[in-house]
Order: structure tokens, then sequence, then C-alpha cells
């Protein structure tokens, strides 16, 4: 399948660029095409454009800024979103990718009369979103309530790409995490694409 991996974390050797290099060693060892975006390596820029949002309701959206990136985006079965968690939500760098990028003609086309949307990434079989976060899991689930994965899930993914299955791998307590915790979560990784097919 053909797999688009996305990173969004500003230094290369953290504890996220370990996990994202798993999941990419993965789906090539599972034989899929792997293509890569590190957004912070190359300096995207999250802040959609003033022609960006003058056509968001065109007939024909302006979005040839990121149209690599768009293009990856409608040619995936499989995307992979490897992030940081900062005040409990997305790094602002992957907020912009997804608003500049899971764009209208692109990610989803307008409903008639500013109805429902209508999905586009017919494609996509498969979401996986694998995040670290500071806090343990209780706050995450019991205070939180899971605010990056329904964003995620319900937002985005279902509104763009019904059908695909959707995967959240978070990593609690990063900062104090040892090797062994980091080797499961590793492992974990690898089974969760593994079974994509």
């Amino acid at each position: 399948m053909r797999c688009l991996v996305v990173h969004a974390h500003p230094l290369g050797q953290s504890l996220t660029r370990h996990f994202c290099d798993a999941a990419r060693d993965e789906l090539t060892a599972c034989g899929h095409a792997v293509d890569f975006l590190d957004l912070y390596a190359i300096d995207f820029d999250p802040r959609l454009t003033a022609r960006e949002r003058a056509t968001h309701h065109a007939a024909e959206p302006d979005h040839g800024a990121v149209l690599e990136h768009t293009s990856l985006l409608a040619a995936a079965e499989v995307v992979v979103l490897v992030f940081p968690r900062w005040w409990f939500g997305l790094p602002a760098i992957l907020k912009g990718w997804i608003d500049r990028v899971f764009a209208p003609g692109v990610g989803f086309a307008h409903g008639e009369n500013f109805g429902p949307i209508k999905p586009l990434l017919v494609n996509l079989r498969h979401a996986v979103a694998i995040t670290t976060l500071g806090s343990p899991w209780w706050i995450e689930l019991f205070v939180m309530r899971r605010p990056v994965r329904n964003q995620l899930k319900n937002a985005v993914f279902r509104a763009c790409a019904p059908r695909a299955g959707f995967t959240y791998l978070p990593f609690h307590s990063s900062e104090t995490a040892n090797p062994q915790r980091v080797g499961a979560f590793v492992g974990k990784i690898r089974s969760a694409l593994a079974v994509l097919g």
C-alpha cells in the first residue's frame, strides 16, 4: 500500500522521532511504499495563506502552494501522523498542515448551501496517530477526555475518509520513560502497523 508518514517535532533526536523511525521501518519491512514528510525539517509554513482562504469556497480552490503535500495525501492508502502533545493539543505545525492540506477539493468537497461536507479521500484505508505526552494516561482519559484523538478521528478522518480505520497510539508520561517502556511501545507500533494489510 501507499503510505504517508508525517512527523512533527523540532528535534531530530526526540523520542517522537524514534517512534517515527520505527513506524517507517515497519511499513517498509511489510513491503509498503512509504512517503515521508518531516514538517520541521522542510520548514513547512503552517499559516493558511490569504489566497487559500479567499478561494476556500471557490469552484477551484487554490492549494498550489502545497501541491506536493496534497498530492501525497490524495494518493495515500495509509496516513501515519507522529507528533508530541503540547497543552493536550496538536503542535501548531501539524495543525497548520491539516488546515492547508486537508483542503477543499482534496480532503473534502463543500456541501450544497453550506450543508454537510462530502469526503474525497476515497483511497484512504487507515489513519494512525502516534503521539507522546508528558501526562499520565488517566489525565488524558478522565480529565481531558482525549481531545486530540477525538479531533483527528471524528473531525478530520471521519469527515474526509469515513471508511478508513483509525488507530490511536499514545505514549504517556514520556519524560519519565525508561528503555523497557520505550521498547514495549515500539513493539506496539510495529504490531499495529503489521496488520494494516
